[in-house]
């Protein structure tokens, strides 16, 4: 395992991070095997949200790391204000209500890392900033950043804080994946993969705002489930939303070009793809969602690797030679 650092958190942060979606109460024995497995081969961060599982998601990792005695050890990653079928809820209101429901479900006194889980451009990021800045003073959060904003939110944002004295936002949530998202799964998300996400990858490798990219293996379009001649077979669920964003030709062509390489190195595709976006300039961190211990070993092995520049061009299309 590789570690990495953000400002206010003060234990290493993995530089995989494991998502909690899987995990639940009603199969307490097996989502606590799933933690214990996976912290063991070296995992510190683990991400959650307001909304997984109506709150289930928040309960039953806070009661793996309350039992285990893991709270000073383990990073914490938790989101809020994620907007609802009757509003936008980027509001100091909404931030803090969210905020207090996660301590209270997680039972813990603080949460390492917390992000906003959409945006709203329409709202001033001053009140935003603000209010965030005021939870960390008061120690409910150890540092902050936005999930699916855009980079010039981000930086409009952290200006804001630079002029009032302010924390700024240390980290950045959006989606990143050698496969690049063609339609977004959910409203409101934001990608900086492809030839679209060119502007923000500069500002990002400029500035060094730690990302922790979600759907970093494309939702398992590089699980070699998905051909071309198979998708009308996955209408539902997590697997009909992966067609939906990611199966198209271009992305078939950056799998096919991840296979090539990954046998002339003795790996498997999602390693040549995790390899893929850890091989560029930025200060990343990876959120994956494993469903085993020996699926979190075999992504850990792509910290190991990096390409070329030379192969990363090859592989995302933007040059015919290696």
């Amino acid at each position: 395992m590789r570690y990495g650092q953000v400002p206010g958190i003060n234990k290493p942060v993995s530089r995989l991070v494991q998502g909690t979606l899987m995990i639940n109460s009603k199969k307490l024995d097996e989502s606590f095997a799933l933690l214990d497995a996976i912290y063991a081969l070296g995992c510190t961060a683990f991400d959650t949200a307001h909304v997984y599982g109506n709150g289930d998601g928040e309960r039953t990792l806070g009661r793996w790391v309350r039992e285990r005695g893991l709270h000073d050890r383990v990073v914490i990653i938790t989101k809020g204000a994620h907007h609802n079928q009757d509003r936008n809820r980027v509001t100091p209101f909404d931030i803090t209500s969210d905020l207090y429901d996660s301590l209270a479900r997680l039972k813990l006194d603080y949460v390492d890392l917390y992000l906003l889980h959409r945006d709203d451009p329409a709202v001033p990021v001053g009140p935003v900033v603000e209010v965030l800045n005021e939870h960390q003073r008061a120690g409910r959060i150890h540092a902050f950043g936005g999930s699916n904003w855009a980079h010039t939110r981000i930086a409009a944002a952290n200006e804001y804080a630079k002029a009032h004295g302010l924390i700024p936002f240390v980290a950045s949530s959006p989606n990143f994946s050698l496969a690049e998202q063609f339609k977004e799964p959910w409203s409101g998300c934001i990608s900086i993969g492809g030839a679209r996400g060119q502007e923000a990858r500069a500002w990002y490798t400029q500035d060094q705002v730690a990302i922790f990219s979600w759907s970093s293996l494309a939702g398992g379009f590089f699980s070699g489930r998905f051909t071309r001649d198979n998708l009308a077979s996955f209408t539902s669920g997590l697997d009909g939303l992966c067609v939906h964003s990611y199966c198209y030709e271009d992305n078939f062509r950056r799998f096919d070009r991840a296979r090539v390489l990954a046998q002339e190195k003795g790996l498997t595709v999602p390693q040549i793809a995790l390899a893929y976006i850890f091989s560029q300039p930025l200060n990343l961190f990876a959120l994956v969602g494993c469903n085993s211990g020996d699926e979190f070993r075999e992504n850990s092995a792509a910290l190991e690797v990096r390409l070329t520049p030379a192969e990363a061009a090859w592989l995302d299309l933007r040059s015919e030679t290696r």
